[in-house]
């Protein structure tokens, strides 16, 4: 399984699944990281938290333990 996480800078990945439960899960989809979705990779901060991404247009960080709960292609 990869995940957001394992993504390189640069890159770009398509969001097959998503991970977690209840109040993450929909703090996630919130931020508009849903199946399907395009996820740009634009940062990594220098200790790997947080990761800065490009999604639906709009620029996003997020942390690594909710990078890990995005199964990514």
């Amino acid at each position: 399984m990869k995940t957001l996480r394992d993504i390189k800078i640069g890159e770009t990945a398509k969001v097959v699944k998503l991970h977690g439960e209840g109040a993450i899960k929909k703090r996630i989809m919130d931020m508009g990281i849903t199946k399907g979705v395009e996820i740009y990779v634009r940062k990594v901060a220098p200790l790997g938290d947080p990761v800065e991404i490009t999604v639906r247009g709009y620029e996003l960080s997020i942390r690594k333990a909710d990078a890990e709960l995005i199964e990514c292609v």
